[in-house]
């Protein structure tokens, strides 16, 4: 399927849909992790952002129940250069298009991501929507422009729990004879 990225520069990436079909808008950053992406989905510190990888592939090692960050995702959008299909990791539960899809985040792959981060390493962070189907990129690039600038916005209210809770950690499956520990590590 079809997705749009519009900045509101002007500048629009058309590529196809890697997540959940729709629309999303947010703060476009990027992310120069070679992995750790399903931290950076859950990671509280970008919420009403659409984060941008700048790694190759993603996904091709999938999603693991122990790897998130927060109970649920973060991000208002992702964008990827290659997305992987495949969940190449024996503790995967899924694979990284199922798990955006299941969290209802609108994601784009098949752009130029290098490109995307040049801009944005020379003008800042700008305001983008992502949008999946058939859709008019200068339509999406005028919601971009009218999209609140981040400045001043309280989103802790929508990324903090309503109540204090233990934290607990899973314990690592043990592997005898595989150098991969124990649960006691």
């Amino acid at each position: 399927m079809n997705a749009v990225l519009a900045l509101e520069d002007g500048t629009w990436y058309q590529g196809v849909a890697a997540g959940a079909t729709g629309e999303t808008s947010g703060e476009v950053v990027f992310n120069t992790s070679m992995t750790g992406y399903q931290e950076v989905l859950t990671d509280p510190s970008y919420a009403g952002q659409i984060v941008t990888m700048t790694a190759p592939q993603i996904g091709n090692y999938g999603v693991a129940p122990g790897d998130a960050e927060s109970q649920v995702p973060r991000v208002a959008g992702f964008v990827m250069r290659e997305a992987s299909s495949l969940a190449s990791n024996w503790r995967a539960e899924s694979t990284l298009r199922e798990y955006l899809t299941r969290h209802h985040i609108v994601a784009i792959a098949d752009i130029d991501t290098r490109a995307l981060t040049r801009a944005l390493r020379s003008a800042g962070v700008m305001r983008g929507v992502i949008a999946t189907g058939q859709v008019d990129p200068g339509a999406l690039v005028e919601k971009a422009r009218a999209i609140p600038k981040m400045e001043g916005a309280d989103l802790v209210r929508g990324v903090t729990c309503d109540r204090a809770f233990v934290w607990l950690r899973r314990a690592r499956v043990s592997r005898v004879g595989t150098g991969l520990g124990t649960p006691e590590d």
